[in-house]
């Protein structure tokens, strides 16, 4: 039986849509060595990229018994928030596409591990808000974030919206995993600054996502039939 044409397009915010998570990586082994856990930046892709901040206490605790606490929680944010006002930038060609699956009648949305408050500041400072509210979904919503299927389940409930219709757009191994979980068909993006690292390629490969790109243009000519750049000639 052929795939049902996709009706929604989910999209991960943090290295997805804005290009946060290098400097969400760099702000978090900063603040874990305050804590004496010594960690590389590739070392915390590893261990917490696409999760939420409930999943980042249980590693920490679990791995290096180190309790992380609300005022410390309090403080990462602040450093974090600081930068991504100075620092923030969207991901080239965002917003071209979701007005290009809006006009193609193509529903959009956001699901993010990330508290509604930092979603809703990394699409602000980025000029995307405007295109995706209010449809922006948070793991806080849910009982369980990714890996759990729950978040994306959720948002597709309430954009009105089966599973086999949905395709999500995740940069992390926690989001594509969830994104099966759920029975929706999933794309990896590693157009980020953060997907660079070996391993991390790796570890998404290994996932076996439904298609991988590195360019927003790309997913018009996955999701429309829309012609590539690469692939036009000259007459």
């Amino acid at each position: 039986m052929d795939p049902q044409p996709i009706r929604l397009v989910i999209f991960d915010c943090d290295g997805v849509l804005v290009d946060s998570e290098g400097i969400a990586l760099e702000v978090l082994v900063a603040a874990l060595a305050e804590k004496g856990i010594t960690l590389t930046t590739e070392e915390a892709a590893d261990r917490f990229l696409g999760r939420s901040l409930g999943s980042l206490v249980d590693v920490v605790r679990s791995e290096f018994g180190v309790e992380i606490d609300a005022p410390f929680l309090a403080d990462m944010r602040e450093a974090l928030y600081a930068r991504f006002r100075r620092e923030l930038k969207p991901l080239p060609g965002v917003t071209a596409l979701v007005d290009a699956l809006k006009r193609a009648h193509i529903a959009c949305c956001v699901a993010s591990s990330s508290q509604r408050e930092r979603i809703e500041l990394s699409l602000s400072v980025t000029g995307l808000l405007p295109h995706l509210t209010p449809h922006i979904f948070s793991a806080s919503m849910v009982e369980k974030g990714k890996p759990a299927p729950d978040l994306f389940l959720h948002a597709a409930a309430e954009m009105g919206f089966v599973p086999e219709t949905c395709l999500v757009i995740e940069d992390s191994p926690a989001g594509i995993t969830a994104a099966k979980a759920a029975g929706m068909r999933v794309f990896a993006f590693t157009g980020g600054s953060h997907t660079q690292h070996a391993s991390y390629r790796k570890s998404l490969s290994q996932l076996h996502p439904d298609g991988q790109f590195d360019a927003m243009e790309n997913l018009l000519h996955f999701v429309l039939g829309v012609g590539r750049p690469e692939d036009r000639t000259d007459a």
